[in-house]
């Protein structure tokens, strides 16, 4: 998805993992073109009337209709996007009446709205964008994109380790890679806060797939060449394959399973923020701890990283301050949200999670199945994952609202879920009091965020200037 220009698949919606990436990215994406016949095999799709479009061939997809053109179609960049990039002014010759509006109602929302609008981005290049769209902060850094690429081979090392010594040597290997990620990172907000989560998801996503190591394996056996490293990455997958890997072992139960995973993360982060300081930056680092189901795993995790962060303040000698929370992706999170505030200065609601374990299907899955048909059938009047669930997931998040306030009547409260972005939802995080919405770069000024909250502030004070 980095390399490509655009994005065309034949399954799932605007919800799925690669809209969503995509939408992140700010690369166009049309998601769920069923009619498409995808041969990966002879590398060509096949259209419903029986067009052929080879590998290599050129297509053009329009992200606003769906429309998908064989050939390249001419293209100009989006006035708006210029605008908020800050190459077109609003009162430059050639800004047209969209981007005079765009800035006046941008203008007028930053007057009166009472949330904050962080982003949700993962580098420097991306944090950079979001703060020129206007971003006040990083409300989620995934630190699982900082794995991928040639770093994999450290992480498939960590799982590999036989030993402590192994397992160390893999860590510090890592180290000074994490190291400097959040050192751009912090510079490129700096004097913005940054939330940074801790791995969250399961190992098996960082080995090779099953079937092509698998085969991988045979064939080498078969030709009687080398083949140990295969064998063992093999015996890995097998050994973390689960049945629903993403109600496994991933999140916080990673950190408390695998000694010293978050301990190296949590060390990487307060080295680059003493680094920062020591520039003269003012880094505003807040470390999120994934997952969390009871307090008793975060108050574990929480007490290794303080003693990690007291190591780091006692060997640079920089007084480091660094806010240490949770996202409440889980149902027994949010309905416990009293106990866990006692150990967490902030929550972060992770509400893609949050709607899969509440209603109990997949993101990924539920718009290629039978999502059409619940649709049809007056179900659901628009798909959970775009608009919050307010009768359900809402209703949590209201109620883990007001048990972590009653516990710790100062604690920072956000979402960091694709909600982030979206208007009626906004609207709602806005009526339970959260303090600030994240959401992609490109979804920040997208007509969402702080256009609603504009709405919600004049209503609330009874204005009717809007």
């Amino acid at each position: 998805m980095i390399a490509a220009e655009g994005i065309l698949t034949s399954r799932g919606g605007k919800t799925s993992h690669a809209a969503v990436v995509a939408r992140g990215m700010g690369k166009t994406c049309v998601c769920g073109a069923e009619e498409l016949e995808v041969d990966t095999k002879r590398r060509r799709m096949t259209t419903a009337d029986g067009q052929v479009v080879e590998e290599g061939d050129v297509v053009s997809i329009d992200g606003s209709t769906g429309r998908v053109y064989l050939g390249e179609v001419p293209v100009v960049p989006s006035p708006v996007v210029e605008y908020f990039e800050g190459r077109m002014h609003a009162g430059a010759d050639d800004a047209d009446e969209l981007v005079q509006a765009v800035h006046r109602i941008m203008a007028y929302a930053d007057r009166v709205r009472r949330l904050r609008v962080r982003a949700n981005a993962d580098n420097a290049e991306d944090a950079s964008r979001a703060r020129r769209f206007g971003a006040q902060g990083i409300g989620l850094c995934r630190t699982e994109h900082m794995f991928l690429g040639e770093r994999r081979q450290y992480v498939e090392r960590l799982i590999l380790a036989d030993t402590d010594t192994e397992r160390e040597d893999a860590l510090k290997a890592l180290l000074p890679l994490q190291k400097q990620d959040f050192v751009e990172l912090f510079e490129a907000m700096d004097g913005l806060p940054v939330t940074v989560r801790l791995l969250d998801p399961p190992l098996h996503e960082f080995l090779p797939d099953i079937t092509e190591l698998s085969v991988r394996v045979a064939l080498a056996e078969s030709r009687k060449e080398p083949h140990e490293n295969d064998l063992r990455l093999l015996q890995a997958v097998h050994r973390l394959h689960e049945q629903n890997p993403m109600l496994g072992l991933r999140g916080v139960r990673l950190g408390l399973v695998i000694p010293g995973l978050f301990t190296m993360q949590v060390r990487a982060i307060a080295e680059a923020a003493a680094q920062r300081i020591d520039a003269k930056g003012d880094p505003r680092a807040e470390i999120m701890i994934p997952l969390v189901g009871t307090v008793q795993e975060l108050e574990i995790v929480r007490e290794e990283a303080e003693q990690v962060i007291e190591e780091v303040r006692a060997q640079t000698g920089v007084d480091l301050k660094l806010a240490l929370g949770t996202m409440i992706e889980l149902p027994r999170a949010a309905v416990t949200a009293g106990q866990i505030a006692e150990a967490a200065e902030f929550f972060s609601f992770g509400t893609n999670d949050l709607t899969q374990t509440v209603w109990g299907f997949s993101r990924d899955d539920v718009e290629a199945s039978f999502f059409t048909a619940y649709l049809e059938k007056g179900i659901f009047g628009v798909s959970p994952f775009e608009t919050i669930d307010k009768d359900g997931v809402g209703a949590l998040v209201r109620s883990a609202v007001e048990a972590g306030r009653a516990t710790r009547p100062d604690i920072k409260l956000g979402v960091c879920g694709e909600h982030g972005g979206d208007p009626e939802s906004v609207h709602f995080f806005h009526e339970v009091g959260l303090d600030y919405v994240s959401c992609s770069p490109f979804r920040i000024p997208d007509g969402g965020a702080w256009r609603l909250e504009a709405r919600a502030a004049a209503e609330s004070k009874g204005s009717d200037s809007r």
